[in-house]
């Protein structure tokens, strides 16, 4: 509409060989990209009566010429708001189902269990994806508190079926078995079935990587199985300490190559202790220079806070560092062990002795 002004006014003020009026077709072209088609066609209408009204004025200017030109373009630009809305529609269509593959892949965030706070990031590298080839999940079990963090070979959605896959298995065994070290075999079946899908030559691109934790009831340790993920990150009163593991464990759906040799190793985890896992999406952000974003040393640099708080503050530090779309999926989570409330029955039998 300012557009249609402007070049109304001017065709108006300056002299008829200057010829303004012929720039009146571009305010419809315009219009076809943020308006329906009704408000472009009225726009249109509305530029072929002005060029009418200018023709009273200064005869001699083209005006058929021009407003054929102003009758081809609106009909043209009213075309293409109908293509575009219809894509936008279609976009919109993808995005629901983007977020509902989410919640189906990735259990929503925060969650409490007892003395266990967990928070969770996830940020997908392929353009209007909410999903990618990353993947966490925490349930309670009768161990303890169990947490899978992965990182499936590629990204964006070709990787989220594997990713699904990881999941769906680790909830299932998370339940079931007694030790980390059968949920990690669980994991491996589960991907070597879902890779069997693809042709014999793409088996070798289809593994993952995982980490798998377990957090006993009433705290003290933490159990960690680590399948070739990057090692997570223990906070303590500004102390960082990487987890790294004894022994390296198989990747998913290679197992079958390299041995099936679980190892798990277990370290102090005491309350007011914050663990900090993540894919290697979160290490390998770079800046302009080209150099890589420093965990440890920025996990160094925060305060002894909250789950949601650490996360928070990553999303906004990592999105400054990278100045730019991100190259890999990222994933991420933070633990704290706090002090379980005593349940009310515990503390009447302790106010009031037998």
């Amino acid at each position: 509409m300012i557009l249609t002004v402007v070049i109304a006014s001017l065709a108006y003020v300056t002299p008829p060989e200057v010829a303004f009026s012929r720039l009146l077709p571009a305010a419809p072209a315009l219009a076809a990209a943020m308006w329906p088609v009704l408000p472009t066609v009225l726009l249109g209408t509305v530029c072929l009566l002005l060029m009418i009204g200018l023709s009273l004025v200064f005869p001699g200017l083209g005006t058929w010429w021009t407003a054929a030109g102003i009758v081809a373009v609106t009909v043209a630009a009213a075309y293409g708001s109908h293509i575009r809305l219809q894509r936008e529609q279609t976009l919109l269509q993808v995005r629901l189902v983007a977020d509902a593959a989410q919640q189906v892949v990735l259990s929503p965030m925060p969650r409490r269990f007892r003395d266990v706070e967990i928070e969770a990031l996830y940020l997908a590298a392929a353009a209007e994806a909410s999903i990618g080839g990353d993947f966490y999940e925490a349930v309670d079990t009768e161990y303890g508190v169990r947490l899978l963090i992965g990182d499936v070979r590629g990204k964006g959605l070709p990787a989220v079926g594997t990713a699904a896959a990881m999941v769906n298995a680790f909830r299932e065994a998370a339940y079931d078995e007694a030790d980390l070290v059968k949920i990690a075999r669980r994991l491996e079946a589960s991907s070597t079935r879902y890779s069997a899908a693809f042709p014999p030559e793409a088996m070798m691109e289809r593994f993952a990587t995982a980490l798998l934790a377990e957090i006993p009831h009433g705290g003290g340790s933490i159990g960690i199985l680590n399948c070739g993920h990057p090692p997570p990150l223990l906070l303590n009163r500004g102390e960082v300490r990487a987890l790294e593991p004894t022994a390296p464990s198989p990747l998913l759906n290679l197992a079958e190559l390299i041995g099936d040799h679980y190892s798990i190793d277990s370290f102090d985890f005491a309350p007011g202790d914050l663990l900090f896992l993540y894919t290697d999406g979160v290490a390998e952000a770079r800046d302009r220079a080209g150099e890589f974003f420093s965990v440890p040393a920025w996990l160094r640099r925060q305060p002894q806070g909250r789950p949601g708080e650490l996360l928070n503050a990553l999303h906004h530090d990592l999105l400054r560092y990278s100045t730019g779309p991100l190259d890999d999926d990222i994933a991420a989570l933070a633990v704290s062990l706090g002090t379980s409330p005593e349940p009310i029955e515990v503390r009447r039998a302790r106010a009031h002795p037998a």
